[in-house]
């Protein structure tokens, strides 16, 4: 009877890792044109991370695919979530990755081990609508924990590994929304939390508030961090870290006015992207400084076009991730900053994605100390002109959208281990 016992057990834990812990084949997910939800795809790509299973993005081979171990588990949420995948024998998987080591072919094969812990910097009162990131984060279900100033200020940040900055403005100015709202209800909260917030924390000044915040990420960067961020989120963190040494804002933001020789004093060393740029003064203006290539997009929607460059997957790894994609021209879209002017830009910082036409910049990636940062203009990938009031955009009917993909090829970016850039 024990003998016979025991050997159900062995039949019973021989089923088991069978089932659980994998098959004599592998998983393909396609990310090229055949895939039913490219943002879905991503969000199983770090499930399997969180539950410690290995992976491979095959860089360039149908559109950034991923890899992985033929397990039961995976299969059913791949189901579940809708994912197009493959099961491919492991003698098909080896094929494919001789393709990819042949070193004419413009491909290569990154290990993903670890899921990243995820941080997004946005205030308590936003919806996930506001925000393209926060959005497909939730759509792609991939964890992350809400953040905001006082958490900054009391040095969480080494918690983390990957951290989004919410369309926020470092300058102290409110979004430079004052001509436009500041008799809207939702305008004065803002203001006065943000004011309270600033007394609590031993601030002056909602400026001063802000550049200790901007200073604290950067920090974060320098350490290693992996920072990301769109819209208002890139120009007013560069401008707040110029505007170190100086008073940039005017009464109504801050009580008192501008240093008449602020331009003067703006310290370019100081910024991650941009240099010689020249501030927007006039607090009635919607803008904060010549960064910004909004003004230029006076073109129909349909023609507003920007495109991915082509980089090498053997060579420059990390390019190659960020825009992973299964089209190299992506529809423009709009934002308080839409994109950035190209001699504005450091020599040292790379362009991932820019508009021809216009001759600006839409997608930007450097490093900083440890870490790196990268830079992505306007605001929805998937609404053209998004205005404040307008109705969330529904991801539910841009599952394939290519622009939303470069955002989560930013998420994936620090599980992988990288070889850096050559020059």
């Amino acid at each position: 009877m024990i003998r016979l016992f025991k050997l159900q057990f062995r039949l019973a834990l021989l089923f088991f890792c069978f089932a659980f812990f994998g098959r004599s084949s592998q998983i393909l997910i396609p990310m090229d044109e055949t895939q039913t939800n490219h943002l879905k795809s991503y969000g199983i790509a770090y499930w399997i991370l969180e539950n410690d299973v290995v992976i491979e993005w095959l860089l360039n081979y149908r559109g950034g695919s991923f890899l992985c171990p033929n397990l039961q588990k995976i299969e059913e949420e791949l189901i579940i979530r809708g994912v197009k995948y493959e099961v491919i024998s492991d003698g098909q998987a080896n094929t494919i990755k001789n393709e990819i080591a042949n070193p004419e072919v413009n491909q290569e094969l990154v290990q993903l081990e670890k899921a990243p812990k995820i941080a997004v910097y946005t205030p308590k009162g936003s919806l996930p609508w506001d925000d393209a990131v926060t959005m497909v984060l939730e759509y792609a279900e991939i964890p992350y924990e809400k953040i905001y100033d006082s958490a900054i200020i009391m040095g969480v940040l080494p918690k983390y590994d990957w951290l989004h900055l919410h369309h926020e403005d470092f300058t102290g100015q409110y979004g430079k929304f004052y001509s436009s709202y500041k008799d809207f209800p939702w305008y004065k909260e803002q203001v006065a939390q943000a004011e309270a917030d600033a007394q609590m924390l031993g601030f002056k000044k909602v400026s001063q508030l802000k550049l200790a915040v901007a200073n604290n990420i950067k920090n974060f960067v320098v350490g290693g961090g992996f920072l990301f961020t769109m819209c208002s989120g890139t120009d007013s963190f560069d401008i707040g870290l110029a505007a170190h040494n100086t008073d940039i804002c005017e009464r109504m933001y801050d009580g008192d006015a501008m240093n008449p020789n602020c331009q003067e004093q703006l310290d370019f060393g100081n910024t991650l992207a941009f240099e010689d740029f020249k501030l927007v003064k006039d607090p009635y203006v919607y803008e904060y400084s010549n960064i910004d290539g909004t003004e230029l997009h006076r073109m129909p929607e349909n023609t507003d076009k920007f495109t991915l460059f082509e980089f090498s997957a053997k060579w420059d790894i990390v390019p190659t991730m960020l825009t992973q994609c299964h089209t190299d021209v992506i529809n423009g879209f709009m934002g308080q900053t839409t994109d950035f002017k190209k001699d504005l830009i450091k020599p040292n910082v790379l362009i991932l994605g820019e508009n021809k036409a216009l001759g600006t910049a839409k997608y930007l990636h450097g490093e900083y100390g440890q870490g790196t940062w990268t830079f992505y203009g306007g605001h929805d990938p998937e609404d053209f002109q998004h205005r404040v009031g307008d109705p969330p955009t529904d991801l539910n009917l841009h599952p394939n959208s290519p622009g939303y993909r470069l955002i989560l090829n930013n998420i994936l970016f620090p599980a992988a281990k990288k070889k850096k850039r050559k020059t």
